[in-house]
């Protein structure tokens, strides 16, 4: 096991980290840029090195920074979390170097999945379901065209280095095309210095299920179940649950299978997670492969009884993963608590925090690195934690989540809070009669 682990993060997710691996008796490193010096995770961690200024480009995401400060505290390891460093293949490359484990995939790995256009090839060659497209990089207008119309429109232009919804339009006839074309590659070149786009079929009013993949540096690999993360505004996923509302016995094997063939087809080493569009009909198509921990990893710890921050640790120090029957238990919610204002398009609410109250009873989880008196800073995402909630029912998970909303008192700022009351509320939400594009159409009353 490592002598010492390096959390490359901030927020939440570090805290995260730092809390596991206070439970398996692994000292810690935080890093801070000096906006985060008064955070939790630089109180909790056992050092704290800064690691730069404010913005990330200058400190997170700063690999000589990063690497200094894993030297400095003689760190054997480093955790990325999510967002930042967590999905560039240099630095798991670079941490090698160094004779420090990056605890994640290879750097071969991440960058087989990395690439859309790359993953989706090296799925289709692993006979796991995709959706109809082009067979790579699309070249010039006059060959988006023809794909265009060989598989029929609605069609959409992704980023081939693309996430988070960025990089991507839908084009639903031809006369529309010029422009979503070249609005599309210009936005992949400024977001992700990589103009390359590719196109898709455009799957109409689907669910986004994602399958929890674990695996061992020894070739085995399983899966822990599915999660559903279809409310999204944006391309941005808001509320997460597992299992998923649509997801039967079999549909769970057949989408389980696909996940472990898609990890096996890279040699993937860690947690991981396969991402899918499910149709009104059941099929199930390859979107992407997160090769990290998700925001949302609490909902299936809760039903699975798996610690996903312990597993990644565990995988990395080389130990042999435990063959167990999947069981899931219950149902779980996670609700993405954002600084921001719903009542004005959710734009960003930073400032000081005066009063946090987080909720509390049986089953309820706050996974959040703010306090009273916590400034939020503007550098960063708005997400300042997450409420997660579980119950032996959908139905009493739903309630139990409305009632630890209410008790969810966040003064200072602007929050999601109010947002998330009302969908509880909504009829479709309760019945599970929602797609990716149901809050597009969801309205926010604050006066209810």
């Amino acid at each position: 096991m490592f002598n010492k682990i390096l959390v490359a993060n901030r927020g939440e997710i570090a805290l995260r980290i730092i809390r596991t691996c206070k439970e398996m008796g692994i000292p810690t490193v935080a890093v801070f840029s000096t906006a985060d010096r008064d955070s939790l995770p630089v109180k909790f961690a056992d050092e704290a090195v800064c690691i730069g200024p404010p913005p990330s480009k200058e400190s997170y995401l700063k690999i000589p920074n990063i690497l200094s400060a894993a030297e400095i505290t003689n760190a054997d390891a480093i955790h990325p979390g999510y967002g930042f460093l967590s999905e560039k293949a240099e630095f798991s490359r670079i941490c090698a170097e160094h004779d420090i484990k990056f605890i994640g995939p290879a750097p071969e790995s991440i960058a087989a999945m990395g690439n859309k256009s790359m993953a989706k090839e090296t799925m289709e060659n692993s006979g796991v379901p995709t959706v109809p497209g082009s067979e790579g990089v699309v070249e010039s207008l006059e060959e988006a065209k023809k794909i265009c119309a060989g598989i029929g429109y609605p069609c959409i232009i992704k980023a081939s280095s693309g996430g988070g919804g960025r990089g991507m339009r839908v084009v639903q006839e031809e006369s529309s095309l010029k422009q979503a074309y070249s609005m599309c590659k210009n936005e992949a070149e400024t977001a992700f210095d990589d103009p390359d786009v590719y196109i898709e079929k455009f799957v109409e009013d689907p669910h986004h299920v994602e399958i929890q993949v674990l695996a061992d540096q020894h070739g085995n690999v399983i899966h822990l179940g599915e999660r559903d993360c279809s409310l999204q505004r944006r391309h941005q996923k808001i509320l997460e649950e597992a299992p998923s509302p649509l997801m039967t016995p079999e549909l769970r094997k057949e989408m389980g299978d696909a996940a472990v063939n898609a990890a096996k087809a890279v040699d993937y080493e860690g947690a991981g997670t396969v991402e899918f569009l499910v149709d009104k009909d059941h099929n199930f198509y390859f979107m992407e492969m997160n090769t990290r921990i998700q925001v949302e990893h609490p909902v299936t710890e809760e039903i699975t009884n798996y610690d996903l921050v312990a597993e990644q640790i565990k995988a990395a120090a080389g130990k042999k993963m435990e063959q167990k029957e999947l069981k899931m238990r219950g149902h779980a919610i996670e609700c993405r608590i954002n600084a921001e204002d719903p009542e004005h398009n959710f734009r960003p609410s930073a400032g000081k925090i005066e009063v946090f109250h987080t909720p509390g009873g049986h089953s309820v989880r706050v996974d959040t690195h703010a306090y009273a008196g916590y400034r939020i800073p503007p550098h960063y995402d708005s997400m300042i934690g997450k409420l997660i909630v579980s119950a032996p029912t959908r139905e009493e998970a739903i309630k139990r989540m409305k009632r630890s909303l209410e008790e969810f008192i966040i003064e200072g700022v602007k929050t999601t809070i109010p947002y998330h009351i009302q969908l509880m509320e909504d009829e479709n939400f309760k019945k599970g009669t929602f797609n990716t594009k149901y809050l597009e159409e969801f309205k926010f009353n604050p006066d209810n």
